[in-house]
């Protein structure tokens, strides 16, 4: 994909054309988007939930596709599945249902699961039948994870988990809960925090779905209480998570998910821009050229160039981008962005709406900055006052 092909520079250049097979994957995966799409394409990732979408996916081997082919994966490269969701994702697909466990369940169990997690867990991903959420947040705890206070305690055969998350994406539907616990309320905040895969139709289980400002119910609050874990879904090691937690967020920040969420929107948009004014074009010019950063930034996530925690700032930038792309839209259709109806005025006015949640969700800007500064660039902290 990436070739010098301009011999005589003092600097060759590099080629971003992808091969013939990657760009026939990508056409594929864009007919099948246009077949897919819903009437809202925004945001599907998160708010396409189709278990059907999911089956189609499976079908056509883009589960678990950069997966080892021994666990059952298609042993594909990171490219392949890139270039498919790319086109899903911007086109609209429904790819809700399954996403979280393949973008980062998946990967995290073949890191810290046991074989036999994984020969129990990983078929479900990969035929998409199985959907997964993320048990992470809470009331009082979003982007800071060292501060969870959802507790988990030793008992015959397992634990007994008591507490709450919220902003857990898909749970009404869910089958399985990827839970991370405080296991030992003694250690340092970092140090006592523990993994465990938890089956939503568990006893003490209750969602509750979370109604935002755009109509969308697929955020939730679960409350477990005196939930039962079997010792044997404990993934990694315990009071390991922090480090494990790292890890499965390099998945989740940095992926293009982050940066084309309303990428449809810009692109139905766009013709209704008035090119003729300098202004605009000058405001499109640099929405092309953003979406061209942050597709390298993304890219160099994929390939496994970029330095550790560097997905803080792929997230920063590409999620900031996304908030760019609203506010230009809504400036086009100016004041029929207010109009909440079932066609682009209304997905204008849903989006500048859920706008916002961009630099919230996975972590807010303001904790990826200080992980940029403080483990990327190795910033030193200001002193506290005394």
């Amino acid at each position: 994909m990436f070739a010098a092909r301009r011999p005589g520079c003092h600097h060759a250049g590099v080629d971003f054309t992808l091969d013939d097979d990657l760009e026939a994957l990508a056409a594929e995966a864009r007919t099948v988007a246009t077949a897919w799409a819903a009437p809202v394409p925004e945001d599907s990732w998160l708010i396409g939930h189709s278990r059907e979408f999911s089956l189609e996916l499976a079908r056509r081997g883009w589960l678990g596709m950069t997966w080892p082919v021994e666990e059952g994966g298609g042993g594909r490269s990171a490219l392949e599945r890139f270039v498919v969701f790319e086109a899903l994702i911007a086109g609209g697909a429904p790819v809700a249902y399954s996403w979280f466990a393949d973008r980062q369940i998946g990967p995290t169990l073949l890191r810290f699961g046991t074989a036999e997690q994984r020969a129990r867990f990983l078929p479900g991903i990969i035929a998409g039948t199985d959907q997964w959420c993320v048990g992470m947040s809470e009331p009082d705890a979003g982007s800071d994870v060292a501060s969870l206070r959802t507790r988990a305690e030793r008992s015959a055969g397992g634990w007994v988990v008591n507490g709450a998350k919220v902003w857990m994406s898909g749970a009404t539907t869910g089958d399985w809960c990827y839970l991370i616990a405080r296991t030992d309320p003694d250690a340092p905040p970092h140090a006592g925090l523990s993994e465990l895969i938890v089956a939503l139709d568990t006893p003490g289980i209750e969602v509750r779905p979370i109604r935002d400002m755009t109509d969308a119910r697929h955020f939730c609050e679960v409350t477990l209480t005196d939930v039962f874990v079997p010792d044997d879904l404990l993934v990694g090691e315990v009071n390991g998570s922090f480090r494990q937690v790292m890890a499965q967020m390099e998945h989740e920040r940095g992926g293009i998910d982050r940066l084309i969420s309303n990428r449809a929107l810009y692109r139905d948009c766009l013709p209704l821009a008035d090119l003729a004014d300098p202004l605009v074009r000058q405001e499109v010019a640099a929405l092309e050229t953003g979406y061209c950063i942050g597709r390298l930034l993304v890219l160099r996530e994929v390939l496994g160039q970029a330095p550790p925690s560097f997905s803080a700032a792929t997230k920063t930038f590409c999620t900031e981008f996304e908030q760019r792309v609203a506010a230009f839209c809504t400036r086009v259709l100016g004041p029929a962005a207010l109009v909440h109806d079932a066609g682009l005025s209304g997905r204008v006015a849903r989006n500048l709406c859920y706008a916002p949640g961009y630099t919230i969700m996975g972590g807010t800007t303001q904790i990826l900055r200080n992980i940029l500064g403080e483990r990327v660039l190795r910033l030193p902290r200001e002193p506290r006052a005394s």
